[in-house]
């Protein structure tokens, strides 16, 4: 037999479970390991820049395989997901996390085979994010040459 239970008594169940988060803690917590994120990318451009003298195109460019590489090797060993839980979108919005949405799914479907695991599954989280940018940067190029054409610009 089902037991039934009044809306109250569910609204207060649903309290008792749901957790609660600190907006101003989250903030913060995003703003530092965000801005700790950034710090070390400058340092790594700055580093290739000033003491290695590489044109800024390329030091921009070496600090952006750095970001990526470690972004993915602390995915592999289980590290990023801590600091993304800790930071929240001050560790997903960097390039970082976009590595880690790559990776982390390719890691994880990588018994599955090739094919069928990594093949398949490795841009599950990101792959709306690159289509609809793909999709987005194609549509304003069409404004954009439309209005070159017609003379709106």
């Amino acid at each position: 037999m089902k037991q039934k239970i009044s809306n109250e008594e569910y609204n207060e169940y649903v309290e008792q479970i749901t957790p609660t988060y600190s907006v101003w803690k989250n903030c913060f917590n995003a703003f530092w390991v965000g801005g700790l994120i950034c710090v070390i990318g400058e340092c790594i451009f700055a580093f290739f820049k000033s003491t290695l003298g590489l044109p800024e195109d390329d030091a921009a460019s070496y600090e952006s395989m750095i970001l990526v590489l470690t972004s993915v090797i602390l995915t592999g060993f289980n590290a990023y997901g801590h600091i993304a839980r800790l930071g929240g979108a001050g560790a997903l919005v960097p390039i970082t996390g976009f590595a880690n949405s790559v990776a982390a799914p390719a890691i994880e479907y990588q018994k599955e085979g090739q094919v069928f695991g990594i093949g398949v599954k490795i841009f599950t989280i990101a792959g709306p994010v690159i289509l609809y940018g793909i999709f987005t940067s194609w549509v304003l190029g069409l404004i954009y040459y439309l209005g070159g054409l017609f003379g709106w610009w």
